[in-house]
């Protein structure tokens, strides 16, 4: 190659060196990886718009794409500048003390590439994490980037996501349970109850109706009868948002039809010591 073309640019010894036609050849292999990524982003995209992808594996595929044509860009720039691989030979210490001093790196990214490969996390799903209920929003490949509730973004280690528990709300088709706790006084009309419970449930716009709310008669407690108002629903990031409605709603239904809610009572029964002397 150095004969054909005759001028060498950068020499570095005798293990590589820059010329005239390794640059173009970079620049061509270069230009040719950008426009198929490129071409590969679009055909993703078009994909979900068709209903034939999901965003989360839209995403994953487009993340594994990039690190696959940087990894082979950058054997076409080694390859390009005639570099002679037993130089690597004498980095192999020095890889395995930064290896072993890097060990949580090393798993994050390890992490990382298995979350993009597998489904079980994926972009957007909602996801529990230490008791904090956020939405992925993007996926790296040394960490994740959700998003809570209070609109914070926490940026979360991806061996957290693969080896610690936490629950995806999204991955069981999208259609959770919840319930909520309601005491009556005793006395009460159950049936009426239960009637304005399955009301209001339906009445909910981000309530399932297929499976249908129940209601459950818990239990007969101290100051009150126990029920519980359990629905589906597909919307797990505002679910205290959609129990607060609810609440609001029994609330409201239950002062209408006089039905009702307890608070602990307790009897305080007060002795006069005076008299407990002269009995004793």
């Amino acid at each position: 190659m150095k004969e054909l073309i005759g001028i060498e640019l950068i020499s570095m010894g005798d293990n590589a060196s820059i010329t005239i036609s390794s640059v173009l050849y970079m620049t061509l292999a270069g230009v040719i990886i950008w426009f198929s990524y490129r071409w590969i982003k679009k055909f993703t995209r078009s994909a979900v718009k068709s209903g034939k992808l999901d965003t989360g594996r839209e995403f994953a595929i487009t993340k594994i794409t990039k690190y696959i044509f940087i990894l082979i860009y950058l054997v076409i720039v080694l390859a390009s500048m005639h570099v002679d691989w037993k130089v690597f030979a004498f980095l192999a210490p020095l890889l395995i003390g930064v290896g072993l001093g890097l060990q949580q790196v090393a798993n994050d990214l390890v992490s990382g590439i298995i979350l993009l490969v597998e489904p079980s996390i994926r972009v957007n799903d909602v996801v529990e994490v230490d008791g904090t209920v956020a939405k992925v929003k993007e996926i790296g490949l040394r960490t994740s980037t959700v998003e809570s509730r209070d609109g914070v973004a926490m940026i979360i280690p991806n061996h957290i996501l693969v080896s610690e528990k936490l629950t995806n709300w999204s991955a069981s088709d999208a259609v959770n349970r919840f319930s909520i706790q309601i005491g009556v006084a005793y006395g009460s009309d159950v049936e009426l109850v239960k009637k304005i419970l399955t009301e209001c449930a339906w009445r909910h716009s981000k309530v399932i109706t297929n499976p249908a709310p129940i209601v459950l008669f818990r239990d007969f407690g101290e100051s009150s009868l126990d029920f519980e108002l359990v629905f589906w629903s597909n919307f797990p990031f505002v679910i205290e948002i959609i129990k607060s409605d609810l609440r609001f709603s029994i609330e409201a239904d239950f002062r209408k039809n006089k039905v009702v809610i307890p608070f602990p009572q307790r009897d305080l029964h007060i002795t006069d010591p005076a008299q407990k002397s002269l009995i004793q």
